[in-house]
């Protein structure tokens, strides 16, 4: 046995029900030319642990889902996902989530199929997508050997690319909810989160057509070009 294989992470025994409904994904590909419209999009929102991006677990998953220039609320998603890492007292509440509600949630690899079924070949949406991305990618690899495929669109830097005069680039969820003047009743639970951020994405689609941004390759396509001239050293 090679010293690398030691630290790698073992495989995990997936079940074979699993493993053929893993098959049965459909292909994900790249973002279509099709209006932003006519695109199937979900919203993603996750609660976890904490915010280490390699020690801390996926603890509950929202997500909704726009079509048709509409929030579907027939398309919802949510989950609890067990965490036997986790370990609190009875009066400690995470997101809300007390032990008991933890103790009793979705065991996890049939959680995320379940929500990689739903998602489909639908690109995602989410606020801080880099996080969500790689703590729902690295839950994938630990629980069902699965590499996450999805592209994901950061709903963060969309909403000052197509924004600049509310000059809030580094604004939270919050923030763009009140630049915005939305009522939210509720939040800081993922699927709250998940259905206020769709509610902006809705907004914030409106202003990229206005834009002439038109489909979802379009929209990446400008958001990739921002992001390079945000980046670029100023003299």
């Amino acid at each position: 046995m090679s010293l690398f294989s030691w630290l790698r992470p073992a495989s995990p025994v997936v079940p074979a029900q699993l493993q053929q409904r893993l098959a049965k994904l459909p292909a994900t590909g790249e973002l279509s030319d099709c209006t932003l419209r006519e695109q199937r999009w979900v919203v993603l929102d996750l609660e976890t642990t904490g915010l280490n991006l390699n020690k801390d677990r996926v603890l509950s998953i929202g997500a909704v889902v726009i079509e048709d220039g509409a929030i579907d609320f027939r398309q919802q998603f949510e989950r609890t996902l067990q965490c036997r890492e986790l370990k609190l007292s009875p009066s400690v509440l995470i997101h809300g989530l007390g032990p008991n509600a933890i103790a009793a949630g979705s065991e996890p690899a049939e959680a995320l199929l379940e929500l990689l079924e739903f998602i489909g070949d639908s690109p995602v949406l989410a606020f801080h997508a880099p996080f969500d991305q790689h703590m729902l990618g690295r839950a994938l690899r630990e629980h069902l050997g699965h590499r996450l495929q999805q592209v994901f669109l950061d709903v963060a830097d969309i909403a000052p690319l197509l924004c600049p005069q509310a000059q809030i680039r580094e604004a939270g969820l919050d923030e763009w909810i009140e630049w915005f003047k939305l009522e939210v009743f509720e939040r800081h639970n993922a699927s709250a989160d998940a259905l206020a951020t769709a509610e902006l994405a809705l907004i914030l689609f409106s202003r990229a057509r206005q834009q002439q941004i038109h489909s979802p390759i379009n929209l990446q396509q400008r958001l990739s070009q921002w992001k390079r001239r945000q980046q670029a050293p100023s003299f």
